[in-house]
């Protein structure tokens, strides 16, 4: 079984910092293992408090459910059959900002949330910081 190294983790966050620089956008990085547990964390300069929870949020829904978090959105939105799912688990973070971290068996490993930006920007930032994953 495939593992999500520090060294990994620190891969990704330094993408996603790289791409919300580009995007001027100081956010909130989470990164967490497979087992839903912070691997590691970074807060931007100028990046709001407010958003560190959704970041770690992103993060959760996307191991959970092993896809991107907007797309848990399609299972939990009025009428769907999950209608009210984003209520579980403590809570579910279902819009952009949080994609899942693969190995290069397409085993999931992690994922990573960002917030602070808008939610396009924060999931163009997400998944640069997984695409680093595989570099």
């Amino acid at each position: 079984m495939a593992q999500l190294s520090a060294e990994s983790a620190e891969r990704v966050i330094a993408a996603a910092r790289r791409k919300a620089g580009d995007l001027g956008a100081p956010v909130n990085i989470a990164v967490l293992d497979s087992g839903g547990h912070l691997k590691a964390f970074l807060r931007m300069d100028g990046a709001v408090l407010g958003s560190i929870e959704l970041a770690l949020g992103k993060a959760k829904t996307t191991v959970l459910f092993g896809l991107n978090s907007e797309a848990v959105f399609e299972y939990c939105k009025p009428g769907a059959p999950a209608y009210g799912l984003e209520n579980s688990n403590g809570g579910l973070v279902v819009f952009a900002g949080g994609c899942p971290l693969r190995s290069a068996q397409a085993e999931l490993i992690g994922a990573i949330g960002v917030s602070g930006g808008t939610v396009p920007q924060d999931g163009s930032i997400a998944e640069a910081g997984a695409a680093a994953l595989l570099t």
